[in-house]
Parts: structure tokens; C-alpha cells; sequence
């Protein structure tokens, strides 16, 4: 096994909802792998080890001009939003993919369970679903911000 069809295999076992993999093949070779436990894939081949760190997404840097969008209508100061946060550190993206249409919008009426956004993480798609009945009424962050653990994704009122 070479180069080319280890570094494959660990694409596709990052763009699968599989957690963990391990192969054996005939000739000796066993290749184990997880993710989202730990940040290392280790190799084993019968005289040596090869080990393998999945490269960080690097950050990207919002413009000072760029702002959240926020619906002009709504004035939230004094009024009760109940805020969806990040669970995780990642990429923040409002669609499943850049020609798709995003999740919701500002205006659309969400329901507990419903899908909002998506945040990379160690190039797995985390779908991150809304946790109340309501309209959103502030989207806080752009589409590929990197965001953090806490850090306030919609308002929804």
C-alpha cells in the first residue's frame, strides 16, 4: 500500500459518518483508524509505523467591514432571543455546499430539531440543529468564519 492509497483512504474515512475503521490485509499490513477520539491515524506495517496528523483548517480572518447579518426590523435590546451557540470549534457554513441555498434565513420560522448551519471540525460536518420552536431573527456570524465553543451562531426569537 502506498502513499497515494493511504492518504485516499483517510480522505474518505473523513467525508464518512464511520467513527472508526481498522483493515487487515493478507500480506501483513493492518491499518486501524478513528476519528473525532483522537487527532492521529497510525499505520502499522510489519516492520514499521507510519503516523499521520490530519492538518488544521487555517483561520480565516473577517474584514473589518464585514458584519453579521441582522434583520434592520428587529431591535433585539429588551427582548427575550434565545441564542443557538457553537458546540464546537470549527468552520461555520450556512449551506451544505456553496451553489446550495443556506440553511435558513433571516425571517424563516425554525422548529426544534431543524437543521441551521454546519460546522467543520477536523474535516467532519457537524449539521447543527435548532434547539427551540421560533423565527430567526440574527444570523451572528458569516458564512466560513471560524467559530468557537460558545460563540453565538442565531438569535431566534
Amino acid at each position: 500500500m502506498d502513499y497515494k492509497d493511504i492518504k485516499k483512504l483517510m480522505d474518505d474515512m473523513g467525508d464518512s459518518k464511520i467513527d472508526s475503521l481498522e483493515i487487515e490485509f493478507p500480506e501483513g499490513v493492518k491499518i486501524k483508524m478513528k476519528k473525532n477520539t483522537e487527532k492521529e491515524i497510525v499505520i502499522k506495517e510489519p516492520r514499521n509505523i507510519i503516523e499521520a496528523s490530519a492538518p488544521m483548517t487555517p483561520p480565516v480572518v473577517r474584514k473589518p467591514e464585514e458584519k453579521a447579518l441582522v434583520n434592520p426590523e428587529k431591535n433585539l435590546e429588551g427582548e427575550n432571543a434565545k441564542v443557538v451557540k457553537s458546540p464546537m470549534v470549527g468552520t461555520f457554513y450556512a449551506s451544505s455546499s456553496p451553489e446550495k441555498e443556506p440553511f435558513v434565513k433571516i425571517g424563516d420560522k425554525v422548529h426544534k430539531g431543524q437543521v441551521l448551519c454546519i460546522v467543520e471540525a477536523m474535516k467532519l460536518m457537524n449539521e447543527i440543529e435548532s434547539e427551540f420552536d421560533g423565527e430567526i431573527v440574527e444570523i451572528c456570524v458569516k458564512n466560513e468564519d471560524v467559530v468557537e465553543y460558545g460563540t453565538p451562531l442565531f438569535k431566534i426569537k
